[in-house]
């Protein structure tokens, strides 16, 4: 095939788009060297840089939209008494067929409302139930002051706590102690699970949140003055759970966060958690509110000089530099004494204890692990506990529950829906429309005339990116300040047959528009790139949420590239922009087009008869996480409205019930054009100009 002019136009090019980050960058993990964040200037960027975060976050977590609660159905029981405090067992419905269990520690002779704390716990051997055999090296270290609190150290620090007049909630991590319904790092890992957003991570977060739900709801207990506290994997629940939960008054996560290892288990890691952030950003959500943390000879090891200054910087915008705290102490990983005096500190001025002066921790009679074990014959687990596939079954169908319930029928329902499916749409592409401040032309070639037409062909980036997408522009001789981008799968090379443009494209430069088409992601030059669709199978990662939580899914790429052509069309012609898709990048358009607000007039998509029930694979081009949670491609479109959309191709895409619905609530159910045939391309056009 002689494509003269593309190749004329190309010559020099593919060595400056063989130079995208993207294509020669491994995928980012989470134990990936440096993890370093500069934050915003000023409150006003951070705020809203704060919004969208916090949205990405609660969508990573399976929490946007927040579920639906159920009863708790809590069961204390089995009272033990201990000096200045007393220990029950507690188990409660978290999601109908999950159970949360753990300790409860009551303060004895307190009256008035007391402050209460969660007490979570990493990845030790057996956790709240866990025995330690260190005594002779935590003596020699100073680490613990008495064989007790060496061998039960956590146990130690939820004793303490309520002796200071806190009730301290210590619960499981699921799959560890009592919470044996589910293995730990089992489940969850198969594809319909992440296309539901259905994860380790997201259950155990949930679980943070219905422990919340018990302890406020318990008589004694001050709601304003709640606290968490963990290590190394509680140590990430507690931060998480303090970004999600402003009921969090205040966190202490141990030996955790840091600029290096962001996490390494399964119940650390998600889809879009961590793609454009890291550890220390997600805790800044927790500002103003305080937030103090250890550091150890781990990965921590650097956070007072990488991680607190920056935290520091936005809490000052607050006001409220001294509600955070960082100290590194020399041990290896750990929750040791040394580090719990620090914890109790930091509660008694934040949580108001009232003890005046430095506390330090006292001696305590352990009770041993069985007895502490929730479940008895008189208390047993509930007989509808479920395993991971049952739960992931019930999960589906609350999820499709919630789902309807949002089906819009009037502008304030289309609000909240459109809310929401946006929210998704901008955390699963983890992007949005770039103003043009934030790309750049890397390269620009010399305008060239053939045919009547004026050819120009650009490099472009988002600035300090890396990136290199290959847009070419062509031009009437007769300008009407109206661009059509163009988005193939076969990228620029499909406006070419034989030398010649197309007939479709010829219809748009004949009657004076602009076409601007790309190569998106790993298409055109790129698409001989030998590397997997997503990198999994070259990373070797034996769980999605390992990939996905940190870099954007191919799909997400590719729209990400479509975003910033169109910022690029803008630029260039102002806002009378048309988009159309062709073959299977349509689904790629539609997904691009829902992060446009107003941009555009009107929009043409060959949805391929795509829908992501299709996808059985994590190395399957369109694999986006969440996908089916928020309804699939279709549904997501609703953002969309009202603006024109021409759907074609649309058999086996699944229902178009909140489509029409969305158009029929806004008042324009005429925008909407579905197709089920597939049309012939210049009739698509001719419909986008007419």
């Amino acid at each position: 095939m002689k494509q003269i002019v593309l190749v004329a136009l190309l010559i020099g090019v593919a060595p400056l788009v063989a130079q995208d980050k993207r294509l020669l960058d491994a995928p980012k993990h989470y134990n990936f060297k440096y993890y370093p964040w500069s934050p915003p200037t000023s409150k006003d960027a951070w705020e809203k840089r704060k919004a969208v975060l916090k949205e990405q976050l609660l969508v990573s977590q399976g929490l946007w939209p927040m579920p639906e609660k159920a009863p708790l159905n809590a069961v204390v029981h089995g009272k033990i008494e201990r000096d200045g405090y007393t220990i029950e067992k507690v188990f409660f419905v978290s999601h109908p067929g999950h159970y949360v269990s753990g300790n409860l520690y009551r303060p004895t002779g307190k009256t008035g409302k007391l402050p209460a704390v969660l007490y979570t716990h990493g990845h030790w051997q057996d956790a709240r139930l866990s025995t330690a055999n260190a005594w002779a090296s935590d003596k020699k270290s100073g680490a613990e002051a008495t064989e007790e609190s060496s061998k039960y150290f956590h146990q130690a620090g939820c004793a303490m706590l309520a002796r200071l007049g806190c009730v301290v909630f210590h619960y499981d991590m699921v799959g560890n102690s009592d919470s044996m319904q589910i293995k730990h790092r089992e489940g969850f890992k198969d594809v319909e699970a992440q296309l539901r957003l259905q994860t380790f991570m997201n259950l155990q977060t949930w679980n943070s949140i219905r422990a919340v739900d018990f302890v406020t709801s318990l008589p004694e207990v001050d709601p304003a003055r709640i606290g968490i506290t963990g290590a190394s994997g509680g140590g990430t629940q507690s931060f998480i759970l303090a970004a999600v939960d402003d009921r969090i008054a205040a966190a202490f996560p141990a030996v955790m966060l840091s600029t290096s290892m962001q996490g390494g288990c399964v119940c650390e890691n998600c889809a879009y958690l961590r793609v454009g952030t890291t550890n220390i950003e997600l805790a800044a959500l927790i500002a103003p509110r305080p937030l103090g943390m250890t550091g150890a000879n781990d990965w921590t090891k650097e956070i007072e000089t990488k991680g607190l200054p920056e935290l520091q910087a936005i809490y000052k915008m607050y006001g409220a530099e001294n509600n955070v705290m960082a100290k590194y102490l020399s041990f290896p990983h750990n929750y040791n004494q040394v580090s719990r005096e620090v914890m109790y500190n930091f509660f008694n001025q934040h949580l108001k204890f009232g003890v005046d002066s430095v506390i330090t921790e006292k001696p305590f009679t352990p009770v041993p692990p069985k007895e502490l074990s929730v479940y008895d014959e008189q208390h047993p687990l509930p007989k509808d506990a479920a395993n991971a596939e049952g739960l992931k079954k019930l999960l589906t169908a609350a999820q499709e529950k919630q789902l309807q319930s949002l089906l819009p029928n009037d502008k304030e329902s289309l609000a909240k829906f459109q809310k929401i499916e946006h929210g998704a749409l901008r955390a699963m592409m983890t992007d949005e429309l770039p103003a043009w401040t934030d790309c750049e032309v890397v390269s620009q070639a010399e305008p060239m005339k053939k045919d009547g037409v004026t050819f120009e062909e650009v490099i472009l980036s988002r600035k300090g990116q890396g990136e290199r997408v290959k847009v070419l522009r062509i031009a009437g001789n007769t300008f009407k300040y109206r661009t059509v981008v163009w988005v193939h799968p076969d990228g620029i090379a499909s406006l070419w047959k034989e030398g010649k443009l197309v007939p479709t494209a010829r219809a748009v430069v004949d009657q004076g528009d602009t076409l601007i088409a790309l190569d998106a992601f790993r298409t055109g030059d790129a698409a001989k790139e030998l590397r997997p669709t997503t990198n999994m199978k070259v990373a070797n990662l034996a769980y999605a949420g390992y990939f996905y939580g940190y870099n954007r899914s191919l799909a997400a790429e590719r729209v990400h590239d479509i975003l910033t052509t169109l910022a690029y069309a803008r630029h260039r012609a102002g806002l009378k922009i048309h988009l159309v898709g062709f073959e299977k990048a349509g689904p790629w358009v539609l997904l691009a087009r829902g992060l446009c607000g107003d941009l555009g007039v009107r929009t043409a998509v060959d949805l391929n008869g795509f829908n992501f029930e299709q996808v059985k694979d994590f190395d399957d081009e369109m694999m986006l996480p969440g996908a089916l949670k928020y309804g699939g491609l279709v549904t997501l479109a609703g953002v969309i409205t009202p603006h024109e959309l021409y759907l074609h191709n649309t058999k086996g895409t699944g229902s178009a019930a909140f489509l029409q619905a969305a158009y029929q609530a806004a008042g324009q159910p005429a925008h909407l054009h579905w197709q089920e045939a597939k049309m012939d391309p210049v009739a698509v056009v001719t419909w986008l100009l007419r």
